[in-house]
């Protein structure tokens, strides 16, 4: 019999891809979602992300949880915005909990995501899973977000925090927006370009989940990132190649903030802030990533898919 994983908050590409890649490997999945739709592969079940409801009675007898929930932080950071942000983790977590409490065999595994953002803006100093969090918003969302879940009181299980860097995917993600604009000769670095960018290709993300989920000596904080971050300077200069456009100036970061905002709906930092971030604790437990390096991994998102 198939063993089920509960994927709270499942609906995004990641979600998706994750899903369908757990279904394939043999395990039951379960999506946990606002707008549950018919699926082939696996099921959808109704939930707000808040309250108990039905969907509470998934947990039981489950063999894990993957929670990655939360408001999509690409957009504009207004104070709305950044309140559902903010909310929409912390929340889901609490819910989920009460679930937990309530489940007479809950699920001996929880997955939660978190981001790189938890080291804050952190300029050239490398970071690994040791270092406390940093300054600015996102490190707080991303501190709350990890605190509510060391805060449950779930005896018993099996607990991995996945701080996740970009995800580089073919359809979706930073890729697709970024190689849209390289296509129109504005592939230049944000700003300054010195600023890192913690990457992930999509596949090697997903191993990680599968590797969290099955490998029971995984526990505790992990650097979900390549090995090699690069700066947005180096990361733009690969994607040039790879889609063979010549060198473009720099976009100074008045114009980045200006585009981001009425053009692509988004907000600079994302593009003007970063962080160096390492996978010490995974490369400790021996995983080994597909895609090392930044180069590779661009060459095989923007290939034509088989």
């Amino acid at each position: 019999m198939a063993k089920k994983v509960i994927l709270a908050g499942g609906s995004g590409f990641l979600g998706q891809t994750l899903a369908r890649s757990l279904a394939a490997d043999g395990w039951e999945p379960v999506v946990l979602t606002r707008a549950p739709r018919d699926q082939p592969a696996f099921r959808e079940v109704l939930w707000n992300a808040e309250t108990g409801g039905a969907w509470a009675a998934e947990l039981e007898g489950a063999a894990a949880v993957v929670n990655l929930t939360g408001r999509s932080v690409n957009c504009v950071h207004t104070l709305e915005h950044s309140r559902e942000i903010l909310e929409s983790r912390v929340n889901a977590v609490r819910a989920l909990g009460k679930g937990y409490a309530r489940a007479k065999q809950p699920p001996p595994v929880w997955v939660q995501c978190s981001a790189t953002g938890y080291y804050g803006n952190a300029g050239d100093r490398l970071c690994d899973e040791s270092l406390s969090y940093g300054p600015g918003f996102m490190a707080e969302v991303c501190r709350q977000w990890e605190e509510t879940f060391a805060a449950l009181d779930l005896p018993g299980v099996r607990r991995v925090v996945l701080r996740i860097g970009v995800v580089l995917g073919r359809e979706a993600g930073a890729l697709p927006p970024l190689a849209r604009l390289t296509r129109l000769f504005l592939g230049g670095a944000a700003g300054s370009g010195r600023q890192y960018l913690s990457w992930i290709h999509r596949d090697d993300l997903i191993r990680i989940f599968s590797a969290a989920l099955a490998q029971p000596e995984l526990a505790g904080v992990y650097n979900a990132c390549a090995p090699v971050p690069v700066t947005n300077a180096e990361f733009m200069r690969e994607l040039r190649a790879a889609l063979r456009r010549p060198w473009s100036p720099a976009a100074p970061e008045f114009i980045v903030q200006l585009a981001a905002k009425y053009l692509l709906k988004t907000d600079g930092s994302l593009a003007l802030q970063g962080q160096r971030c390492v996978p010490a604790r995974l490369r400790a437990a021996g995983f080994n990533f597909q895609y090392p390096a930044v180069g590779a991994a661009i060459r095989d998102l923007l290939k034509p898919a088989a």
